[in-house]
């Protein structure tokens, strides 16, 4: 008995140092996926932390679902950093609590059969500004300035969103309307959003007064728009060596994941899954963060999947894009705005994207690169490979420049978006409104992108505006109506061995003074009714079929 005893201490010992080592420097997986790139990646380490281990039931938690265990996590995580870090261990059972703080060289470890259960209590999440950003509630789980934090494991940690969420009525049946009206809550007088209250859906006319009357106004006067400024559900800033690693995040009362200013991130083997009309309910939002690897991971939301948003320069070295160093693999998104993002904010700038081996299925967009004049920065060299699309609700491929465009801005502070030399290759889509849209600005034109080995069907075909340097190669397109390729002010555009239905009317459509150097080869247009339609402001010798 005693020896049986003493190999189960043992066993459990060599687990934890296992453990340790595994999550200590370079990780062999981590490696893999950041070497071979188009691009230097530098080494990911991810974090280093200690062996030592404590449950959460060791301060008092109760997971019966109605305890609060606020301090029950609280304590556990602040002895094991008085001991100089460790593993905080959730175990099976639904543990209800309060906004969680991590610090450095922690661990939260959900066992399988552990639901965190954050509280539907408004007044649990007190106001909170993060640095440099906006005043908004607390997170749900949310640090700072920390280095080798971790969120692991096999179980689920639950937002209850739907106490925070509005909802469009455009996006819900007649039952689920009616359910939902009979439930309680406010409705806008137009009848076309629904709030959880009426605090909640006059937050924004709130939050207007308050700054038209005080301009530094603190964050307890934001108070009052409380159930309006929904929380992040993980939110952590100016941190170094994260890992996210196997949870389910589901039902989040906005974005779900949101690294800010972090650098040598890892999230790998997580669910995310939030309601397709949730509002705002983004699955991992890249703020600012270099050095980011996210593998192996599914997501299903109500806004945008992946998305990187360079929109505030970071302070871990200066003169650099706020968004260097990012892979994306092997990576599967159900629902969302768009599969993978850039934008809408790009200010910062970002460089060194590789996106590789993805499945997109009912995305509003499947990969979406949006920004806006007032909104704008320098991203570049992006890396598309091996992208599989299914049921796209508008553009498989989409460059936006005029995104939410804000004509009120004040024009001195006028940020023109420049994207350029990306490479796209290997896209396979089966079902969308459009093909591959790119529309730039006037005064700078989307450049320098290479579209090859792709394979679309869709209803529409492709759309170039604004556009210069772009590079159209072995491209299978099957649309319904319209030309093959419609462009308007575009500049130095090769189309070279594209193919299209046998019943297709028309190749190119051109438009617009500014359109010159179009190059067709490689592409039979023997048998079409018509091959090119030119407008009266562009030149025959512009267009150039070899």
């Amino acid at each position: 008995m005693k020896r049986n005893l003493l190999m189960q201490r043992i066993i459990v010992l060599s687990f934890f140092t296992v453990t340790s080592f595994l999550y200590a420097g370079t990780d062999p997986a981590v490696k893999a996926y950041t070497s071979n790139l188009p691009f230097a990646m530098p080494e990911i380490e991810v974090p280093n932390i200690p062996s030592a281990r404590v449950a959460i039931t060791d301060f008092g938690a109760v997971g019966n679902g109605v305890t609060m265990n606020t301090d029950a996590f609280a304590s556990a995580i602040q002895h094991c950093t008085a001991k100089g870090g460790g593993v905080v261990s959730v175990p099976p059972g639904m543990w209800l609590t309060g906004p969680i703080k991590m610090e450095s060289n922690i661990e939260l470890h959900l066992d399988s059969g552990a639901v965190i259960l954050f509280s539907k209590r408004f007044e649990d999440y007190p106001m909170f500004k993060r640095a440099k950003g906006s005043v908004k509630c607390i997170p749900m789980i949310f640090g700072s300035n920390l280095q080798d934090v971790a969120i692991t494991g096999k179980g689920l940690i639950d937002g209850n969103g739907q106490y925070w969420r509005p909802v469009k009525k455009e996006k819900m049946t007649n039952r689920q309307w009616k359910e939902l009206l009979e439930s309680g809550g406010a409705v806008t007088s137009d009848g076309k959003t629904w709030w959880p209250s009426k605090e909640a859906m006059n937050g924004e006319d709130y939050l207007k007064d308050l700054k038209k009357n005080n301009k530094k106004p603190s964050p307890e006067q934001f108070a009052g728009a409380r159930e309006f400024l929904r929380p992040v559900m993980v939110a952590l800033d100016d941190c170094k060596r994260v890992l996210f690693d196997g949870p389910i995040f589901t039902n989040a009362p906005g974005w779900t994941l949101a690294p800010t200013r972090c650098e040598g991130v890892v999230v790998r083997n997580v669910t995310i899954n939030n309601p397709w009309w949730g509002q705002n309910t983004d699955a991992l939002d890249i703020n600012s963060c270099r050095n980011l690897l996210l593998y192996n991971s599914v997501m299903s939301v109500g806004d945008d999947a992946i998305c990187v948003k360079p929109g505030k320069m970071s302070d871990l070295e200066s003169g650099q894009p706020a968004c260097e160093n990012i892979v994306v693999a092997d990576c599967i998104v159900y629902n969302g705005h768009g599969g993978f993002v850039i934008g809408s904010e790009s200010f910062g700038g970002a460089r060194n994207i590789s996106v590789k081996n993805c499945t997109f299925i009912g995305t509003d967009i499947g990969l979406r690169f949006k920004s806006a004049g007032d909104r704008g920065g320098v991203v570049e060299k992006v890396y598309v490979d091996g992208i599989r699309m299914k049921d796209i609700v508008n553009e498989a491929i989409l460059f936006d420049m005029f995104y939410d465009q804000n004509n009120d801005n004040d024009p001195d502070l006028k940020r023109t978006p420049e994207f350029r030399d990306f490479q796209i290759h290997n896209i396979m889509c089966d079902g969308a409104s459009g093909a591959i849209t790119v529309r730039g600005l006037p005064e700078m034109p989307v450049k320098n992108i290479r579209f090859d080995s792709i394979v679309i069907n869709s209803a529409a075909g492709c759309l170039l505006q604004d556009a210069e340097h772009i590079e159209m190669d072995n491209i299978r397109l099957s649309f319904l109506i319209g030309a093959a390729c419609t462009v308007s002010n575009a500049d130095s555009v090769q189309l070279k061995n594209i193919s299209f239905p046998q019943d297709a009317k028309l190749f190119l459509k051109a438009s617009g003074n500014k359109t010159k150097s179009i190059s067709i080869s490689e592409t039979d247009l023997s048998k079409m009714k018509q091959a090119v339609d030119l407008d009266p402001e562009v030149k025959k010798d512009e267009i150039i079929i070899r």
